[in-house]
């Protein structure tokens, strides 16, 4: 059961949120790649009501199922390019950021697969999932609620 309607009671923040959401949606790197960090960062972060909308984001826009599937398994899956890979490594790396940080060897692969601007788009793209999961995780926002407002409930999956 949802703990409260963050979205309301932290309106003007959340409001915040969204512009930076809207910045997110003209990065660098393609729509698919952003909707693969969503996916796996929610996986990693327990975010059932994030992960749920990504992958309905993802299924909307023409992803495939399998791939969808394979994103808990990647590292074992030859479904993903070089820079989804990367993209995935560096969301599981900052997801889970150990003592040490993001480790000079990770970024420095990680900056001869993208660009400059890739990596940075990448990068604040984790971050803003991150983000998102928390809010989602502390105050349990149901599962689907945004659907029709994302038009999201017509998808049939």
């Amino acid at each position: 059961m949802q703990r409260l309607n963050y979205a309301s009671v932290g309106s003007k923040i959340y409001s915040e949120m969204l512009k930076v959401e809207g910045a997110l949606a003209h990065l660098s790197i393609d729509l698919f790649m952003k909707e693969l960090i969503k996916i796996r960062a929610s996986q990693l972060n327990g975010c059932a009501f994030c992960l749920d909308m990504h992958v309905k984001t993802a299924r909307k826009h023409g992803e495939r199922e399998m791939r969808l599937h394979h994103v808990a398994i990647w590292r074992e899956s030859n479904l993903f390019n070089e820079k989804e890979r990367m993209a995935l490594e560096l969301t599981e790396a900052l997801t889970r950021i150990q003592p040490e940080g993001l480790s000079d060897e990770l970024y420095q692969r990680a900056s001869q697969v993208f660009s400059e601007q890739e990596l940075c788009d990448v990068i604040f793209s984790i971050a803003q999932i991150n983000a998102w999961n928390r809010l989602g995780v502390a105050f349990h926002t149901e599962i689907g609620s945004m659907d029709k407002m994302m038009g999201l409930d017509t998808i049939q999956l």
